[in-house]
């Protein structure tokens, strides 16, 4: 392990109570929420305080939404506006919850509700994503399927139909990410490949790239914050970063090795870097190690790439399935973990003293 990282990983606080492993992670981008998933069928909601110079926030348990999902709840995302949460469930289903306004104490919120549940895939769901204007939300599953729905006017966030199914990779798609400006999709799956997406106004969706590179599954995508660059987490485990070098036409620009197991996931966060970087990128997997590095451009554009901090043993024994940044200005240092042991970790990446 490093010793003279620049950067460490501090424990903010462990916020338990799935009952089985917790796959997925998200921050609401709006407000203080944080939601977790699980093999449980659940999703647990907490909300935190403002951090300071000196403490990080504090976490409280307010929600466990039963979910009526009669599988494991895979994947969670926020619409844009923080007030709808998507879930995609091995289930083939997809909720969409919205809190409804508390009947004994008007302007209070109430409890979470499915406001929809979107069905069409054959078998078990694994990722679901809002586009950043809200209005498209997108579905990927292990029948091999990306699946956009469309909003409509009057509630874009929660009322969708379906306006395309995507049937490009061979295997099971295991992700699916919208770029955080343009309406690309990207997924990622089990074929070893990443496909990129746009609408045709004149048709339909359609596959205008595909990234080859990975030797094994792509397990999980994260698109940077900054530019147009995209993050891949592979089982042969490596993350690779994939620039665009053309309006249709993307290469890979490096590789980030290390790892000793599968990559599962990957994030993407801005950073609190002094000097001018691409952001940092964190990704964990099957060897429970925590790693965040720092990109940066060459003069030449070329990519740099410098490891600042790495934690291991994140969740103990147990695998970690998903890490994700705090989108939100000035929790920027803070990451989400969740791990077989069903727990959800908070994290503070901190310079070294």
């Amino acid at each position: 392990m490093e010793v003279d990282l620049p950067y460490r990983i501090d424990a903010v606080q462990e916020l338990p109570g799935h009952h089985d492993r917790a796959w997925h992670v998200a921050w609401n981008p709006a407000k203080p929420l944080i939601s977790s998933c699980s093999a449980d069928k659940t999703v647990r909601m907490y909300t935190y305080t403002s951090p300071t110079n000196s403490s990080a926030p504090t976490f409280s348990h307010i929600a466990t939404i039963p979910t009526g999902h009669t599988k494991t709840v895979r994947s969670v995302a926020w619409a844009p506006s923080g007030n709808t949460l998507a879930t995609a469930s091995f289930d083939a289903n997809i909720g969409i919850w919205e809190q409804e306004e508390s009947e004994e104490d008007e302007g209070r919120k109430g409890e979470w509700e499915c406001a929809s549940l979107l069905e069409g895939h054959e078998t078990e769901c694994k990722s679901v994503a809002y586009s950043s204007s809200g209005t498209l939300l997108a579905s990927c599953s292990r029948d091999k399927t990306v699946w956009i729905w469309e909003g409509d006017a009057v509630h874009p966030d929660s009322d969708f139909e379906c306006m395309g199914v995507l049937m490009e990779h061979t295997q099971d798609v295991k992700c699916v990410a919208w770029h955080p400006e343009e309406e690309i999709l990207a997924s990622a799956s089990y074929d070893d490949t990443i496909k990129l997406y746009i609408d045709d106004p004149s048709d339909d969706w359609f596959c205008f790239l595909t990234l080859t590179g990975h030797s094994s599954t792509v397990w999980s995508l994260a698109w940077s914050p900054k530019s147009s660059y995209l993050a891949s987490a592979s089982d042969d485990k490596s993350v690779r970063i994939w620039r665009r070098v053309a309006e249709h036409k993307w290469e890979c620009a490096l590789a980030l090795e290390g790892n000793e197991r599968s990559v599962y996931s990957v994030s993407w966060g801005i950073g609190k870097s002094s000097s001018p970087s691409l952001g940092w990128v964190a990704a964990v997997g099957g060897d429970g190690v925590i790693r965040v590095w720092e990109l940066s451009e060459n003069e030449d554009s070329t990519l740099r790439q410098k490891l600042i901090a790495q934690l291991a043993s994140a969740h103990g024994v147990y695998d970690v399935n998903s890490i994700a940044w705090c989108p939100r200005q000035g929790f920027e240092d803070l990451l989400a973990t969740t791990g077989d042991d069903g727990a959800t970790r908070i994290w503070r990446v901190q310079p070294v003293a």
